[in-house]
């Protein structure tokens, strides 16, 4: 789930992008105690993975709307 590709994200309605966004911080916050308890990741690079597809997404969202803001 954390690795989303950019024609996905051409796909995706602004709810959408929202629901994922959210859904990729919580994810976020749940590795991020693990890592902090001592346990153990399962998967170390998914941290990474999930940060940057966090980035992306906000850079898309805001890349949509300066489109539409300069489009009035």
């Amino acid at each position: 789930m954390a690795i989303i590709k950019k024609s996905e994200f051409k796909n995706m309605s602004k709810e959408e992008m929202g629901k994922r966004l959210l859904e990729l911080r919580k994810e976020l916050v749940k590795l991020k105690a693990q890592v902090a308890r001592g346990t153990p990741a399962e998967n170390p690079g998914k941290i990474r993975a999930i940060k940057r597809t966090v980035a992306r997404l906000l850079m898309f969202i805001h890349r949509t709307e300066e489109v539409v803001v300069k489009s009035k």
